[in-house]
């Protein structure tokens, strides 16, 4: 059966030949430690300076030629790509990890992620939006539609439908509709959320219409399904009150999801934390596969199943923490686990937590692979697992 197969028959829950395996990221270190060379795939400050240096080319090249090896390595089914965005214009460097733009906000480089983040920031170089600016943006859209994103930016995604479509199921990262907050920092943004409700049903609006507006280009271009990635959980529970998300995010997140299954294309809802408050909704939405499940903040993928299962396919099994700090064991009792109680009748796509993330440890990583090429076959072959 071929990787696209198996996506296809697991999301109409009926059970392949094998658990399909998918990853919605992949940091650069993965590829290097399993390809034995340099990439520039999601590779955080070493990408961002090459962008700034104008290696372009170089970058598309190695996002085309890494991304199908790494597949194939691995033996994913599912090959995740996202249009090229357009780089911020170089900053200037004060020192070996700390940035400066031009509108006088400091950066720093992540000695753990490795990613370049906010660290400073100036307020006298931020406008909040107003009412009526946005409304003037939903107006264009409304008159105009949205923009297309030039030929450059879709070359990785044009590159991987032409090589893999054939054989794997192609997604596509996509615009979400999150909380409806603004500001320059995670604090003023949540304080905003709750100082101007005024403001959350035209926030709300705006980015569901442009994300809305993408769709087509997408379905254009041969993409399978889309992943729209905003977060609406912490560790201990969601990030606001489920009202807001119930009032204003729910009703986009249904009707992005009916445009896309007009268009033929499958919707996976990424989503960290724990998330048990709003799951129904992401169900009635009309999500396809529910990706990132967070067993540290209690998502059980077992009472998932139990309780959503029959609704939506689940996306994921083996924890990041587990695949980061963990031993050989750890990850293949997770791995057992999810096999287990995840995948009997279909439905079930093997994965991370989260993310194939900057400290993974390769040990870790083939444990997982070898797991699911033991366990994840049908009918299901984890009896003896834990739990």
């Amino acid at each position: 059966m071929l990787p696209r197969e198996r996506v296809f028959k697991t999301l109409n829950h009926q059970e392949p030949d094998i658990i399909p395996w998918g990853e919605h990221w992949v940091d650069y270190n993965i590829y290097e430690d399993i390809l034995g060379r340099e990439t520039f795939v999601h590779a955080k400050m070493k990408e961002t300076k090459a962008w700034w240096q104008k290696q372009d080319q170089e970058i598309i090249e190695s996002y085309k030629k890494d991304t199908i090896d790494l597949v194939e390595a691995l033996g994913f089914d599912i090959v995740t790509v996202q249009v090229f965005t357009k780089e911020t214009p170089p900053m200037k460097q004060l020192d070996e990890n700390n940035y400066e733009d031009s509108k006088g906000n400091i950066y720093r480089v992540s000695s753990v992620t490795h990613d370049l983040l906010p660290y400073r920031m100036n307020p006298d170089g931020y406008t909040p939006p107003t009412l009526e600016s946005l409304e003037k943006e939903i107006y264009k859209i409304d008159n105009y539609g949205v923009e297309k994103p030039q030929n450059w930016q879709w070359e990785w995604v044009r590159h991987i439908v032409k090589k893999m479509k054939g054989t794997h199921f192609i997604a596509c990262l996509a615009d979400d509709i999150g909380f409806p907050g603004f500001g320059q920092t995670a604090e003023e943004f949540y304080i905003n959320l709750a100082l101007h409700p005024e403001m959350h049903a035209k926030l709300t609006e705006l980015a569901g219409k442009k994300a809305i507006g993408m769709l087509k280009y997408y379905a254009e271009e041969g993409i399978d399904g889309v992943i729209p990635c905003a977060d609406y959980g912490s560790s201990t529970g969601l990030l606001v009150n489920p009202g807001i998300f119930i009032e204003h995010i729910f009703p986009w997140l249904k009707a992005y999801c009916d445009e896309a299954h007009k268009l033929g294309i499958k919707m996976f809802k990424h989503c960290c934390g724990r998330t048990w408050d709003i799951f129904e909704y992401f169900i009635k939405a009309g999500f396809d596969a529910y990706e990132s499940i967070q067993p540290t903040a209690g998502m059980d993928i077992k009472l998932l199943k139990e309780k959503y299962g029959n609704n939506i396919t689940l996306w994921g099994g083996v924890s990041n923490e587990k695949l980061i700090g963990g031993t050989v064991k750890d990850v293949e009792n997770d791995a057992r686990y999810a096999i287990k109680h995840a995948s009997p009748g279909g439905g079930f796509i093997y994965g991370a937590s989260h993310s194939l993330a900057v400290g993974t440890s390769i040990e870790n990583l083939l444990t997982m692979k070898h797991c699911r090429e033991i366990f994840g076959f049908y009918p299901n072959n984890s009896d003896n697992s834990n739990g």
